[in-house]
């Protein structure tokens, strides 16, 4: 053991902070782009957005801007900001004013309402004593996104310090609201009291409900009928009723907004050629503030310290032009590979789609494979088949009878389409969608078959039967 020096010479990339940059760049989506450039144009001095006037304005805008003084080319000059602030508050000839009406045309803001407003204010019509309107209130606050009374009846009785029989009745109350089952502790109580309130004789559908639910929930209706000693018709009339009921009242009145994409590249076929364009809209455009060009020159003199700190600011908005430009070739680079893997997809449709992997894109447009993951990453397309993720293309593949490999993806949506169009009276088996695909040429397994129908959502040929 000793200490000694040596030498060694070796290579190895170092991640500058303008290189993370470029790299982050590639996987923002649209939005997140739009976002981080508005934030360099607020931070960053140099740089500016560029405004395109319209052709209808230019010459107006042209005739204008020469009349008008640039303040930062004349530092030391004073401005009448009185005169200023009265100029622009002044209506403009020709406009119709009236400051009494427009006071009272001001912006109004709504609220929507929520699950609990929509609870309280049924709570609040009922002739209930304070006592009663504060344990509803607890209640009502204690709900879950489906409707359900999250903690016990004990707890709420404890914390409010009155008896469990009045949080109880409370309770009742409460699941007689709109919707019906509101409050309930579990499932089988939400189910009652909604078969409480519809017109008729419901006591079947209460029994099973109450002695064989777990039959019900795996659809064995001989089993039930011999049970609660009644015939098959009465069990599936019954469970007919059940079926038309809601076990999650909650969800009617969720909160929860639809999200819709907008597609960060569109993809045209004009004649027999498809065009990738980039959703640039809304993003601003990038320029260099003409004032600090004229300072670098020598136009403006200023201390050492203020031109290092403008060189350095320059370098960084240069890099970020660079840098956004790279991305958008880039992208429509990786849209154009994608496009010669999988034309057969974009002609024809989900049932053409090849097997790819990223290392065939990235081969194909000169890339790393981790840079073709982050380009790939949060971001939509617009074909003629509707909006995908750029991760929908990549997928892995089966070898078909005739040697030729096909998607995985292709094999979901034929499995989607064989129970799509199965009698819902006799449902097909994963066994028996094994045999359809064979007959298509696709050999797949039994257990593929069963992963791809669960990881679709589908439930079994058990429980998808209908017997009314």
């Amino acid at each position: 053991m000793e200490l000694k020096q040596q030498l060694k010479l070796s290579q190895q990339l170092v991640m500058t902070p303008q290189l993370q940059q470029a790299i982050k760049l590639l996987q923002l989506s649209r939005l997140e782009l739009s976002d981080l450039i508005i934030q360099e144009i607020n931070e960053n001095p140099v740089l500016e957005e560029a405004v395109e006037p319209d052709n209808t304005q230019q010459e107006t805008t042209a005739s204008q801007s020469e009349n008008v003084d640039i303040v930062t080319e004349r530092p030391g000059q004073d401005i009448d900001w009185q005169e200023y602030i009265v100029r622009a508050i002044e209506p403009t000839p020709g406009y119709f004013y009236e400051p009494e009406e427009r006071e009272e045309l001001g912006p109004v803001i709504t609220k929507k309402a929520t699950f609990a407003d929509h609870l309280l204010w049924q709570l609040h019509l009922h002739n209930l004593n304070e006592q009663e309107t504060e344990i509803g209130e607890y209640i009502i606050g204690n709900l879950n996104a489906d409707g359900y009374l999250a903690i016990e009846l004990e707890e709420i009785a404890a914390d409010l310090n009155v008896s469990r029989d009045l949080v109880a009745d409370v309770q009742k109350k409460i699941m007689k609201f709109d919707p019906v089952g509101v409050a309930a502790s579990n499932l089988e109580q939400c189910l009652i009291a909604q078969l409480e309130v519809l017109p008729g004789d419901t006591t079947l559908p209460q029994r099973i409900i109450k002695e064989c639910m777990r039959e019900l929930e795996r659809k064995k209706y001989p089993v039930i009928a011999r049970i609660l000693k009644v015939s098959l018709r009465e069990v599936l009339n019954a469970c007919d009723i059940i079926a038309h009921l809601e076990p999650k009242p909650g969800r009617t009145f969720s909160d929860n907004e639809t999200q819709y994409i907008t597609p960060d590249i569109f993809v045209y076929k004009i004649n027999d050629e498809y065009v990738v364009m980039l959703n640039e809209d809304g993003q601003p455009k990038l320029k260099i503030n003409n004032f600090y060009k004229q300072v670098l020159s020598g136009n403006v003199q200023p201390n050492d310290k203020a031109r290092d700190y403008i060189q350095e600011k320059l370098r960084s908005a240069v890099w970020l032009i660079k840098s956004v430009y790279h991305r958008r070739t880039t992208i429509i680079n990786v849209m154009k590979s994608i496009i010669k893997f999988q034309r057969e997809f974009f002609d024809k449709g989900i049932g053409y789609l090849k097997p790819l992997v990223l290392r065939d894109v990235a081969e194909d447009v000169g890339m790393h494979e981790s840079n073709i993951s982050r380009i790939t990453t949060n971001k939509y397309v617009l074909t003629p088949h509707g909006i995908f993720e750029l991760k929908y293309f990549f997928n892995s593949g089966l070898t078909a009878d005739d040697g030729e490999t096909i998607a995985s993806e292709s094999v979901k949506n034929k499995i989607r389409e064989l129970i799509a169009a199965e009698n819902p009276y006799k449902p097909l088996s994963d066994q028996e969608i094994v045999k359809a695909l064979k007959q298509q040429g696709i050999n797949i397994a039994r257990r593929t078959v069963t992963k791809y129908r669960e990881m679709l959502g589908i439930l079994s040929s058990s429980k998808r039967k209908r017997h009314i």
